[in-house]
This record gives structure tokens, sequence and C-alpha cells, in this order.
């Protein structure tokens, strides 16, 4: 009744065509570590010192080498710049649950909070 395939079904898993391919886990990592890569930018914009060099052990921890830093603090306006952190370990804070990283996660709500703070502050008339 039914003719036996012939070809090769098109649902096959994966072909093995020689080129490595990365676990999610690993797609995870390059992410994260890609989220806190910029939140360190902008964390060391801010001359924020402390808080910059547990953003950079993550880093290395997920990378297995340090970031690379900005050894000038820029005078960009603290404003849009806290309003870009915050937004950045928002980010961060997503990947880290997806991968179930506690501390990171931990880190990038405490973070949040820190910059959802500095964003409530009132500006000083005049201030840059």
């Amino acid at each position: 009744m039914y003719e036996p395939i012939r070809t090769k079904s098109v649902h096959s898993t994966a072909p093995s065509d020689g080129y490595p391919h990365r676990t999610r886990e690993e797609e995870l990592d390059i992410q994260l570590a890609g989220h806190l890569s910029a939140l360190l930018t902008v964390t060391d914009e801010l001359a924020l010192s402390e808080p910059a060099e547990r953003i950079a052990a993550q880093i290395t921890r997920l990378r297995g080498a340090a970031p690379v830093r900005r050894t000038a603090v820029g005078a960009g306006d603290p404003h849009v710049l806290h309003r870009r952190a915050h937004a950045l370990a928002g980010r961060a804070l997503v990947v880290a649950a997806s991968r179930a990283d506690t501390t990171v996660a931990i880190l990038a709500a405490e973070r949040m909070d820190a910059h959802a703070a500095a964003l409530d502050a009132p500006r000083l008339v005049g201030a840059h």
C-alpha cells in the first residue's frame, strides 16, 4: 500500500559538516559575557570602581580571560549613562536567569537597583 522511502529525510539530525557547533549553554555564556562587557564599559565611564571590579570578575569567569578595560573616564551625561547601564544590567539579568547563573543574576539585579536609584535622585540644576 505504501511505497518505501528511497531518499534521505530532510528532517534528519544536524549534518556532520566538520564545523564545530556550540551548545545552548555556550551561546548563553557568550551572550552574557557580551552584556556584562557593555555594562562594564558604562560602569567604568561612571567611575564606579567597586562594581566595575565585580563585573570584570564575572566576565573573566565566563570568558576565561580578563576583559579589556577603558582607561580614560569620559565626560558623558551621568543620567544617560545610568539609564544605559540600567538597561544593560536588565539584559544581563535575563540571560543570567536563562542560564541559571545565580551569581550574575544577583549582581545584575543589584546594578539595576543602583542605577534606578541614581536615576531617581534629583538632578542638580546646570549639572550635566
